[in-house]
């Protein structure tokens, strides 16, 4: 006995038969490059960062260490979890324990970390978007989200940058929140509780 589900799809696949559809082109003229100057951009992705309650510190290069450590001093954070290939060069003027992460720690386990430092991919100045896609320098999903609190280095030059699409993605505006049904904001509930981001902008 054939049921009503199985008639009506017969007839779906009979028509499109009938009816083959013909190739179409995908059109691809969206943006993908950079239009705002440096400033404009730094402007525009930090206005959005901080409308996220993020923390934000804007360096140069040179002085990454220094705004890295200062940051994680103010917040007390004195046992952080990296990547083992975050760069260390981030870390000179820290003088907390640092502790490489590897895929063996249970993800539990990072909750004793007071934070996570970790780099980015990209970001998006207009959405105020960091991305991360589990390189080296990024880590395991798991590390960007169980610490309390998230550093993350962003460099200017990365902000609007294309993604490589066969990584997996994080994607993360501002610390971690959802609104319960009286619309009162909770944070920390999926994620991070804090967010600081450390924008360099001559990288």
């Amino acid at each position: 006995m054939t049921s009503a589900r199985d008639t009506v799809l017969g007839r779906v696949r009979d028509a499109l038969a009938l009816a083959p559809t013909p190739a179409t082109a995908v059109p691809r003229g969206y943006r993908t490059g950079r239009t705002l100057p440096d400033g404009e951009r730094l402007a525009l992705f930090t206005d959005r960062l901080v409308d996220y309650r993020a923390e934000v510190h804007s360096c140069t290069a040179a002085r990454t260490a220094q705004v890295v450590a200062g940051a994680l001093r103010d917040h007390g954070a004195r046992r952080i979890g990296v990547p083992a290939g975050l760069d260390p060069r981030w870390l000179d003027a820290y003088d907390g324990e640092v502790c490489p992460d590897t895929a063996d720690i249970p993800a539990p386990q990072l909750d004793a970390l007071d934070a996570v430092v970790t780099a980015s991919a990209a970001a998006c100045a207009e959405t105020g978007t960091i991305f991360l896609d589990g390189s080296s320098g990024q880590g395991r999903r798991a590390l960007s989200l169980v610490p309390d609190l998230h550093l993350c280095v962003v460099d200017l030059s990365a902000v609007a940058a294309r993604l490589v699409p066969e990584r997996p993605t994080t994607l993360i505006s501002g610390p971690s929140a959802t609104s319960d049904i009286e619309l009162e904001r909770v944070e920390g509930v999926h994620g991070p509780r804090r967010l600081v981001v450390v924008i360099r902008t001559d990288s």
